[in-house]
């Protein structure tokens, strides 16, 4: 009986160190409120700063992007590129959108 109950008691123990809660590891990232200036901007010394600086334009005062500059534009919808980087023309989206006129042949009269 004795060996039962030890038994029984060995497994119960078992039992519960397995379902016992994992500890969580600690972030290894900083938390992105840490690399902000005292009045709220982003720190430019930090690296994911730099990156974000870079994508993003000149602003208006309300906060939207001025499209006057060229990094807030719209990008242009590329087709499928050659080997060489230069579009392929056989495709519809790299042709050129304005038809080339040809001289037409003066008509006699």
């Amino acid at each position: 009986m004795k060996k039962l109950l030890t038994a029984a008691l060995a497994l119960l123990l078992t039992v519960s160190f397995s379902f016992a809660q994992e500890k969580k590891k600690a972030d290894t990232k900083k938390p992105a409120t840490e690399n902000v200036k005292k009045d709220g901007t982003p720190d430019k010394r930090y690296k994911e700063n730099k990156e974000t600086a870079k994508t993003e334009g000149p602003k208006k005062k309300d906060g939207t992007p001025d499209k006057r500059y060229k990094e807030n534009k719209e990008a242009k919808v590329e087709g499928p590129m050659k080997k060489d980087g230069t579009p392929d023309k056989r495709y519809k989206e790299n042709k050129d959108t304005k038809k080339k006129e040809t001289p037409k042949a003066k008509k006699a009269a």
